[in-house]
């Protein structure tokens, strides 16, 4: 029989899964002051600490950035789409801790195979009620380069890391579809998913 994290690499778009580890990282990842750091400045400190705990690589490196400075709460309730009422309050505490490893368990699987050199960012959008895009260029070691544009919003004093777009392809949509059909293929009850993720 085929568990839930054994499904995830079969599940999602070629033209992302190469850097899916680094973005999956980045996109929850927040650190610093809103108040005192422009949202480029911001995304450049955060992609470059990213860039030096890539390197040990480990699980739990992954899940303490991601433990400590996600916006976890909207990321893990949109991921659940209608089923987000269903899901007991008592529950979400282990949701959302469920999900931080998830995401860190893959995240380490795959960040060795694709190094990131380098990761600048190239420019930014006005604050909007959707919060501030950041652009920027990541470099591969293989000299491989790609786009991605971040989405930030403010939590109260400080930014975090909403979403990430690469090539079209929205981050959040691949937490999204994976959720939302796990819980559909389980007779409709998140909390399947809750004992999944933290298996």
């Amino acid at each position: 029989m085929t568990t839930f994290h054994q499904r995830l690499p079969l599940i999602g778009a070629a033209s992302w899964i190469k850097t899916v580890a680094f973005v999956a990282a980045l996109l929850v990842t927040g650190i610093g002051s809103a108040a005192a750091e422009t949202p480029a400045g911001y995304m450049q400190r955060v992609a470059n600490q990213l860039i030096e705990a890539q390197k040990s690589g480990t699980e739990p490196d992954f899940a303490t950035v991601i433990r400590s400075h996600a916006d976890v709460p909207t990321i893990g309730l949109t991921a659940l789409g209608s089923y987000a009422q269903s899901l007991n309050k008592a529950d979400r505490p282990a949701y959302y801790a469920g999900m931080i490893n998830f995401i860190s368990r893959y995240a380490a699987k795959e960040a060795p195979k694709y190094p990131v050199l380098r990761a600048i960012m190239v420019g930014q959008t006005k604050e909007t009620a959707n919060g501030i895009y950041v652009d920027s260029r990541i470099t591969l070691r293989t000299g491989e380069n790609y786009d991605v544009r971040w989405r930030i919003v403010r939590r109260g004093s400080v930014f975090k890391v909403r979403d990430a777009e690469i090539i079209g392809f929205e981050m959040t949509s691949f937490l999204n579809n994976l959720f939302q059909n796990y819980i559909s293929e389980n007779g409709g009850n998140p909390r399947t998913l809750v004992l999944a993720l933290n298996r």
